[in-house]
């Protein structure tokens, strides 16, 4: 190996470790953000075999933890599914295991970013949600409307001031059968989805497909959120090693330069 490959080589480690780097601090950043996944940096030889590159980084999707709320529109997910959201042109659709929900003034599921949240709706006190689309409270209570509840597949129960109880909507999943092809977006929300390839076979949501508790998508469980999947001491472990790492190849740079200076030296008269 040419001194001069052995300055590149050491420049590409240098390279890929701050890629390597900057990943570990992402994830430490987000620490307390919902339903935040991990990533992790792989690295491979050059083609050349002269330096390393960054191979893949690539998020890790196990769930996380549940905590806690006690706010009956916030849904965590027990299981591999994801939410589907879309904005409120109906245009575009993201998935997300964000499930900070609130009801907006339309009375629409919806998240912190106010797209609405899809799954079957159009139900009644007499007929069963049947149609696709963003979940919205019954606009025609029979009374004054005292209380939401979600159930573990997703069924959304109205409570009225009459004693009566309606499930107007029903919350769906949608599983996916490599979600390291979705494409984060930021906001916890995921886009790409026909290149992730849904384990349904479909985009299009449905009660036989999308359901929870069915299809490996877990269940859905009201009143809380997932949190963060990080591990905080593989992250440090992590963030040590590519530290060292950083740091001996940044010694073979200063050795390669300070050789390299004797070279220039020997010509000198």
């Amino acid at each position: 190996m040419a001194l001069i490959d052995t300055l590149g080589t050491g420049v590409s480690a240098l390279q890929s470790f701050t890629t390597g780097l900057d990943t570990v601090a992402n994830d430490i950043a987000n620490i307390n953000t919902t339903a935040f996944k991990g990533s992790s940096t792989s690295f491979a030889d050059t083609f050349s075999g002269a330096g390393v590159q960054v191979a893949a980084t690539n998020q890790n999707f196990v769930q996380g933890s549940l905590s806690t709320t006690g706010v009956s529109t916030n849904l965590g997910i027990s299981g591999n599914g994801f939410f589907i959201v879309q904005n409120a042109a109906g245009t575009t659709q993201f998935a997300t295991r964000d499930g900070g929900f609130t009801i907006n003034s339309s009375g629409y599921l919806v998240n912190s970013q106010g797209y609405e949240v899809m799954g079957l709706t159009g139900g009644s006190g007499s007929s069963a949600p049947s149609t696709v689309g963003p979940i919205r409270l019954n606009q025609s209570p029979p009374s004054a409307l005292q209380s939401v509840s979600i159930s573990s597949n997703g069924n959304v129960v109205e409570s009225y001031a009459d004693g009566s109880e309606a499930t107007t909507n029903q919350v769906l999943l949608q599983n996916f059968v490599n979600p390291d092809l979705l494409v984060s977006q930021g906001g916890n929300l995921y886009s790409n989805l026909s290149g992730a390839a849904p384990v349904s076979g479909s985009l299009t949501l449905s009660s036989t497909s999308n359901t929870p508790g069915g299809s490996g998508l877990g269940t859905v469980e009201s009143g809380t959120l997932e949190q963060s999947n990080v591990d905080l001491t593989q992250e440090f472990a992590s963030m040590i090693t590519m530290q060292r790492a950083f740091e001996a190849n940044s010694r073979l740079v200063t050795v390669s330069d300070t050789i390299l200076q004797d070279i220039i030296n020997l010509k000198q008269p």
